[in-house]
């Protein structure tokens, strides 16, 4: 198809503008830690933390005592007896527990709560027992592996599934030699090469037991940062790194109750707790560890949540796509200057390492057979919108890369010949080779006069 066409060279962007799309990602990142981490984390109060103790009268003189202290800091359960007590914090029904024995006042605890905690009920509940006249006698009911003194050794070891799980989307994304599903199933295996070497290094240093059946729950969190990240990749395009971070890493690790328990963050974080995959695992393996398994049903169905939604969202991507392409009457349309990666000419020549892959090659050629030097290659939307535009090297040759999946039109012009245009589908994981050959202009002929 040879079209006469007319192109407009595109204005430069603005220095201002360039800087916003340069800046804007490393301003959000500082702005999260301020919010999501000096906010969080610079002065750690109690709120709500759960205290059984037994006896009605007992639990009503404290309460009311606390209460006047540090308004909301505990709650108090009142249970029938100290045995009682001590049993709903191996339930994980209450924080700590108190038995109010006038003789000897016990203060039930559990380490791998988290070191805080149980410094804050010491130094709470140790003026509570001197008014009978005893020391305080504590017990630690779920006492860390000798690897974690502090009990915050769960946090950094979840870490090492959870970040390199979204910064994995992060390089997959200038991969675009690689299908879909071979990036789906690249996730897959690194997911599962990631949980044994998280595993292999917290039972090496002695921060978890060496018990096997957390390997498939920690599979799980890999899986559902990874596809929930890659699932987001179309819907939220050149903003993807600002909302993968925000949710995978600034929300998720205040509020993960790992490093600070979520008893001393601000309700904010308290609300997110029970929703985001990192907390959850930190539950479900607190659980399995430390509580013979109590309360980890909840946290693992939240993360095959999250997993089935990771699949729901590459799989919905793909189907739209898929009933695009079967559109007749108009290609598919997205709006190309917010994909990721940004479309962008590259070298034709032999590709160095850390190069862009191009997605779209060709050659452009005079009809008698030579090279056109500096034809004008325009990649346009199906809104006549511009992509891209780039120049044929010495040799006619020409190659873009970054370009979004969707059909997209070609238009090559030179001076002296007639333009051309082509419409070509670029896929995902595939390379598009287009070459042209271009007519040189007619002279005009006018009439004698």
């Amino acid at each position: 198809m040879v079209e006469h066409v007319e192109t407009e060279t595109p204005e430069e962007p603005s220095k201002l503008r360039t800087l916003a799309e340069s800046l804007w990602f490393p301003v959000f990142f500082a702005c999260g830690f301020v919010f999501c981490y000096l906010l969080a984390f610079h002065s750690p109060t109690p709120h709500h933390i759960q205290v059984a103790v037994s006896g009605q009268a007992a639990a009503n003189q404290i309460g009311s005592v606390l209460d006047q202290k540090s308004p909301d800091a505990f709650d108090i359960q009142p249970v029938a007896t100290a045995d009682e007590a001590r049993q709903a914090v191996l339930d994980r029904d209450a924080t700590a527990a108190y038995s109010a024995d006038p003789a000897h006042p016990v203060l039930y605890v559990a380490k791998a709560d988290g070191y805080m905690l149980e410094s804050i009920l010491t130094q709470v509940f140790t003026p509570v027992a001197a008014q009978t006249g005893q020391a305080l006698t504590t017990v630690d009911l779920a006492p860390t592996e000798p690897g974690d003194t502090m009990g915050t050794g769960m946090f950094y070891l979840v870490l090492i599934w959870n970040i390199p799980s979204y910064i994995v989307v992060m390089m997959l994304l200038r991969a675009v030699t690689l299908s879909r599903r071979a990036k789906v199933a690249t996730l897959v295996g690194f997911g599962a090469l990631l949980t044994l070497i998280g595993y292999g290094g917290g039972v090496l240093m002695d921060v978890i037991p060496a018990d096997p059946v957390a390997i498939p729950i920690a599979f799980l969190l890999t899986q559902a940062v990874s596809l929930t990240s890659f699932g987001l990749v179309p819907l939220v395009k050149q903003w993807f790194p600002g909302v993968a971070m925000g949710l995978f890493v600034l929300l998720s690790m205040p509020s993960s109750g790992g490093a600070v328990p979520v008893q001393m963050v601000p309700g904010f974080f308290r609300a997110l707790h029970p929703i985001f995959p990192m907390g959850n695992l930190i539950e479900a393996l607190r659980g399995l560890y430390y509580f013979d398994g109590t309360g980890i049903l909840r946290p693992v169905l939240v993360l095959c949540a999250w997993v089935v939604l990771g699949v729901a969202l590459i799989a919905g991507h793909s189907l739209v796509l898929r009933r695009r392409e079967g559109a007749v009457d108009e290609p598919p349309v997205e709006d190309p200057a917010i994909e990721m990666p940004r479309p962008t000419a590259v070298p034709v020549h032999e590709r160095h390492f850390g190069e862009p892959v191009p997605t779209l090659t060709g050659s452009v050629h005079a009809d008698d057979g030579t090279a056109v030097r500096g034809a004008a290659v325009t990649v346009m939307d199906g809104r006549g919108q511009q992509i891209v535009r780039t120049v044929a090297d010495d040799e006619g040759r020409y190659a873009l890369a970054g370009l979004p999946e969707q059909f997209v039109d070609l238009v090559v012009s030179a001076a002296g010949f007639e333009a051309a245009a082509s419409r070509v589908l670029v896929r995902e994981g595939g390379s598009v080779h287009r070459d042209f050959t271009l007519r040189g202009r007619r002279p005009l002929v006018t009439a004698a006069r």
